[in-house]
């Protein structure tokens, strides 16, 4: 579990004007959980507040990934 605070301090301490966020499923399976969906949601609006937006959320499992841009989950 991450807070939305952790991932916009390294970004404002860079200054960015965007981030893209990653994390592995040890499971094998890249399928979002309802969790990566509900924290890609506060990272899209928190970043909203914030000026930097959030250009993707990719999920790594196995040899295979999911963007949640691609799935439509960050419009």
């Amino acid at each position: 579990i991450i807070h939305p605070r952790e991932i916009f301090s390294i970004a404002l301490n860079e200054a960015a004007a965007g981030i893209i966020i990653a994390h592995n499923h040890p499971s094998g399976d890249p399928q979002p959980s309802e969790d990566d969906i509900k924290i890609t949601k506060e990272l899209m609006l928190a970043g909203k507040i914030l000026g930097i937006d959030l250009l993707d959320h990719i999920i790594i499992g196995g040899r295979r990934y999911i963007s949640l841009k691609e799935r439509g989950y960050l419009n």
